[in-house]
């Protein structure tokens, strides 16, 4: 162990893993990114991360917060710094089966939320990957499958529990706290370290699943298509579509969500997109909602997916939008598209209920990049997009900066969220990059 981390609060004996530990290899590194962190920090319970963040700020070393899942922005991990491991507190409690309240510890994943929830035909629509954290998500919106018919976690979350950067605990809720509890759906990160949220679970215990593969046509005619059927789709539905550039055309995947006990109403659902173009694959399939994120997905993350990411909102989808979107899939860099649907649910919430303000666009447009191509392709593949996009998602934005931070929260919804960061984390502890310039500097 080294000087810098030799003073360890007896309430974290044990509870610390630095460079030589046999678990080293297993908590330095995100999923996208490889690090090096002079210290990763386990705490169990609420105490020690109270202890941790203590500890952490008496090193002056950087610090990130981790709450086990995949930190696609890298963010969760650093050189040189300490990390604040969350993944033990994982335990998921139904607290009132009638109305489907459930307290979720900010550890664990979604894949075990979605076990933990299915003897009770509950379900929480919270991402689309089993292993990705229920805190990173959770404090940064939540667009999961069933995201028409339910709107994204935050939505639901009717409680907070916070340790601020000071080391004060806080229980925040719409009459407790009610600006922490703002900050905290949508803009969590700088605001502290969330240890558990109390969700409003619905009642779901089957879905009816597609899977469609259909020839994408280069005009961008399908994507049309596809964004003009879901605009006016019954809610019920919800789809993710993946673009792959396939000789000299392309092939659009997707997956299609229904919230139907019956296959017999999830067909006329779906069928309009089996018309959007040629068909080359499809299924249906009822099956319980813990199979769209299973326990199968749970993995260490170890930098195993370097990739650089960004993404946008769309009102609608054009011409002009459709042609850029399937450009940047057939260009050199060949960026990995996904599409989502939005809409529905999550345009039901006024813009300012909370730090997540786009609350009426209906397609979210996801591009990632992978080695050797980087920041600079990314940003070439993107260009297009980026001149049509109406908002971003800060859950799939891998470059945390002031750019981002103006297309993540515009407007009056930026300036209360830099506002609510300064006064619970004035010393930028947390969450300092979406905050300062291009030389570090913290912008007030």
């Amino acid at each position: 162990m080294t000087a810098a981390l030799a003073r360890v609060p007896e309430s974290l004996t044990g509870r610390i893993v630095t460079p030589g530990d046999r678990r080293y290899g297993l908590l330095r590194s995100t999923y996208t990114t490889a690090n090096s962190p002079a210290g990763v920090l386990l705490p169990e319970t609420t105490a020690q991360v109270v202890d941790a963040i203590r500890y952490a700020r008496e090193q002056g070393l950087p610090l990130a917060v981790r709450s086990g899942g995949h930190g696609l922005s890298g963010a969760s991990s650093n050189d040189g710094g300490l990390v604040i491991d969350l993944s033990a507190l994982d335990r998921v409690e139904v607290l009132d089966e009638r109305s489907g309240l459930v307290r979720v510890q900010a550890g664990a994943r979604w894949a075990s939320v979605a076990a933990a929830l299915a003897p009770y035909g509950l379900v929480i629509s919270s991402g689309d990957h089993g292993n990705v954290g229920v805190g990173g998500l959770a404090i940064g919106g939540g667009v999961g499958w069933l995201v028409r018919s339910y709107g994204l976690t935050i939505d639901h979350v009717r409680a907070v529990e916070v340790v601020l950067a000071d080391g004060t605990f806080v229980r925040a809720d719409a009459e407790h706290e009610p600006e922490l509890f703002w900050v905290l759906r949508g803009a969590g990160a700088g605001g502290g370290v969330v240890v558990a949220f109390e969700i409003e679970a619905t009642e779901v215990r089957n879905v009816g699943v597609a899977q469609i593969v259909i020839e994408a046509e280069r005009d961008g005619r399908t994507l049309r298509e596809w964004a003009g059927y879901l605009a006016q789709a019954p809610r019920e539905l919800s789809t993710a579509a993946v673009l792959f550039p396939h000789g000299p055309s392309a092939v659009l995947s997707i997956t299609a969500v229904v919230t139907a006990e019956s296959l017999r109403r999830v067909r006329p659902a779906v069928q309009p997109l089996l018309e959007i173009g040629k068909v080359l694959e499809y299924r249906t399939d009822l099956v319980p909602y813990s199979a769209l994120v299973p326990t199968g997905h749970l993995h260490p993350n170890v930098g195993h997916q370097r990739s650089t990411t960004t993404n946008g909102l769309l009102t609608g989808m054009d011409d002009a939008a459709a042609r850029a979107i399937m450009r940047a899939a057939a260009g050199p860099a060949r960026a990995l598209i996904q599409l989502r649907s939005v809409g529905g649910a999550v345009n039901d919430v006024d813009p300012g209920a909370t730090a997540y303000p786009h609350r009426h666009q209906d397609t979210l447009v996801t591009a990632s990049v992978f080695p050797p191509h980087g920041g600079a392709a990314l940003d070439t593949a993107w260009k297009g997009i980026a001149a049509r996009a109406d908002g971003a998602y800060v859950n799939f934005e891998s470059r945390p900066d002031p750019a981002a931070f103006a297309r993540i929260y515009p407007g009056e919804t930026g300036a209360r969220v830099a506002r609510l960061w300064r006064r619970y984390d004035p010393d930028g502890v947390f969450r300092p990059a979406l905050l300062a310039d291009r030389k570090g500097r913290r912008r007030h």
